[in-house]
């Protein structure tokens, strides 16, 4: 189908829905608008897309009005992330600082089993009324929406592949610089510094796959902050995709950690990425079924492993930081408690996450999950015992993150938790 402008906005799904598509024969007049969900690597990805024609803009808005846009728009059982990015877009929309026929939105979907893969239909039934001009685009490798996808050429695919590399390499090295820079905010300097030199790397033809040379120039920076020597307690946050990352679904989490004087250790995104591959593999051996899908992922996922190897060996010859978990590893943790056939949300990764953190000396853990995320809660509550079991040193609280959970009663529960909080 070819694209249509948003006068050819067309009744889909039902005849209250108003669906408007994307001419992206027009695409440089459009402002595109994305949620805040991993805010390095989403700067990366669209230093990406603005070079090839797309005006992204990262919405950062964290007001209790995003929380009451999304409670106006969709029903409040809703997935809280599907609230807060559908309350993110119409609080922005509202605003009056974007031209509304010249917008678009932006969201992703995995295609697994998770309610996330639905959240573009719940928003545009939340627009079809108010702004039923305003197309939404879907980022995705798995084939959805085809007529509103995003471009996604090789080229393009390839460069958000090492997007997330360079993305999780930083975000390791902020959060194991942050809480003992000397010199205030220097850390922040470097890592802005960092993600303009990589989106002008992106521009070029090959520079930007040159992984060891940037991995050892970044330790090498990242090195030479002036930091203390003090021992901080180290603090993982495991928990469902979006409420980890995203500083607004977990009220700036990561910054009341370092507020609190804790390291805080987020596991990277390639994780989850390669999670979603091994799981193809992981169908083919339960179900003795191969098929096409199952042999892309397979080489995709053995192609990505190989970067994450390079990545962790690079880390451990420079010798000053900690590395990522190796993933094969990440697998056989959750061997030990549950089959890799869990794999409804974030499934047994989430398990894995925990029983890795404890081992490697990160034993206070924060699972951090929407209300009402029943797999996630199986996988992350309902595995928590067992873990303290296997370490007893173990010290893991589960902080439920909604509409009505307030941001004073979290931290308070983070609090009790790091006053017994081990070094």
């Amino acid at each position: 189908m070819a694209d249509k402008t948003k006068e050819n906005a067309v009744k889909t799904g039902s005849d209250r829905v108003r669906r408007s598509y994307f001419d992206k024969s027009r695409k440089q007049e459009y402002t595109v608008l994305i949620p805040d969900m991993l805010p390095i690597h989403f700067k990366l990805i669209m230093a990406i897309y603005k070079q090839y024609g797309y005006n992204m803009e990262l919405l950062q808005t964290s007001t209790r009005n995003v929380i009451d846009e999304g409670l106006k728009n969709v029903h409040n059982d809703t997935c809280y992330p599907a609230l807060l990015v559908i309350g993110q877009f119409m609080d922005a929309l509202k605003s009056g600082k974007y031209d509304l026929d010249h917008t678009a939105l932006l969201i992703s979907q995995t295609g697994g089993g998770c309610r996330a893969s639905n959240y573009i239909h719940l928003l545009r039934k939340a627009l079809s009324t108010t702004f039923p001009q305003v197309p939404v685009l879907s980022l995705n490798f798995s084939g959805l929406e085809k007529n509103a996808s995003i471009d996604i050429t090789p080229a393009i695919a390839l460069k958000l592949v090492y997007a997330v590399l360079y993305g999780d390499m930083l975000m390791l090295l902020y959060n194991q610089c942050k809480p003992y820079e000397i010199n205030k905010n220097s850390t922040d300097e470097l890592l802005a510094r960092w993600q303009h030199r990589l989106g002008k790397l992106f521009a070029t033809k090959h520079d930007f796959m040159s992984t060891a040379r940037i991995y050892k120039a970044m330790l090498k920076d990242f090195a030479a902050l002036p930091r203390t020597k003090e021992k901080k307690p180290k603090v993982g946050i495991v928990g469902e995709i979006y409420v980890k990352y995203s500083p607004l679904a977990n009220n700036h989490l990561n910054e009341f950690l370092l507020e609190e004087g804790c390291e805080p250790n987020v596991p990277g995104l390639l994780d989850f990425v390669m999670y979603c591959a091994s799981d193809a593999v992981n169908d083919e051996k339960l179900y003795d079924k191969r098929t096409k899908k199952t042999l892309i992922y397979g080489i995709g996922y053995d192609v990505l492993y190989k970067f994450q190897k390079q990545q962790i060996r690079i880390i451990n010859e420079h010798g000053e930081f900690q590395p990522p978990h190796d993933f094969e590893h990440l697998r056989r943790c959750a061997d030990k408690y549950m089959s890799q056939g869990v794999k409804m949300g974030e499934g047994w990764l989430i398990t894995a996450e925990m029983a890795a953190l404890a081992e490697t000396g990160t034993k206070n853990i924060i699972c951090a999950q929407p209300f009402g995320c029943l797999p996630n809660h199986i996988v992350a509550k309902g595995m928590s015992r067992t873990i303290k079991q296997a370490y007893p040193e173990a010290n893991i609280v589960a902080i439920d993150y909604d509409p009505g959970a307030t941001k004073v009663n979290q931290e308070n529960r983070i609090k009790l938790m790091l006053a017994n909080a081990v070094m």
